[in-house]
């Protein structure tokens, strides 16, 4: 079996899962008082998490994207008859969703600049695109959960 999976390519997933729990931490220790030692704890389970699903991905020979891996961990990890539920849930529930996001579009926004020459050059009819594509998406979204949460009486 060929692994397309290097020593150097996990340490540099490592590297950058622990920046961005580190930051994502300071963030929702900043942004909504959570306590910064349990946020962290909570950033770093959900970072193995998902350094075990990318490493599954690239082992296993199937061709999965990782996503699908990190759920499924996260779910048995996550299930009340796991050993580990109590504790992982805990501290998860200890990192709010919009600081890790937050960190997450400063990064695309980051890595968008960066590649700024590139995106000049698919022109006006991409930017077009992108921004409907935005809005179909944006839009689609809302009205599910309008219909979803009208059918339930929560609104």
């Amino acid at each position: 079996m060929n692994f397309n999976l290097s020593i150097s390519t996990i340490v540099e997933w490592i590297g950058i899962l622990l920046i961005f729990s580190i930051m994502t931490a300071i963030g929702n220790y900043v942004g909504f008082q959570y306590p910064l030692q349990e946020a962290l704890i909570g950033m770093f389970i959900l970072c193995f998490i998902s350094l075990l699903g990318l490493i599954i991905e690239k082992i296993l020979p199937w061709n999965v994207p990782s996503i699908l891996y990190i759920s499924i961990i996260g779910l048995l990890i996550a299930l009340p008859w796991s050993p580990v539920s109590a504790p992982v849930i805990y501290y998860t529930s200890n990192v709010d969703l919009i600081s890790i996001t937050a960190i997450l579009l400063a990064y695309a926004g980051i890595a968008m600049g960066k590649d700024l020459k590139d995106f000049k050059k698919v022109g006006i009819k991409g930017i077009v695109v992108t921004c409907f594509v935005i809005f179909g998406t944006y839009f689609a979204s809302a009205l599910i959960a309008q219909l979803v949460l009208s059918y339930t009486g929560m609104i």
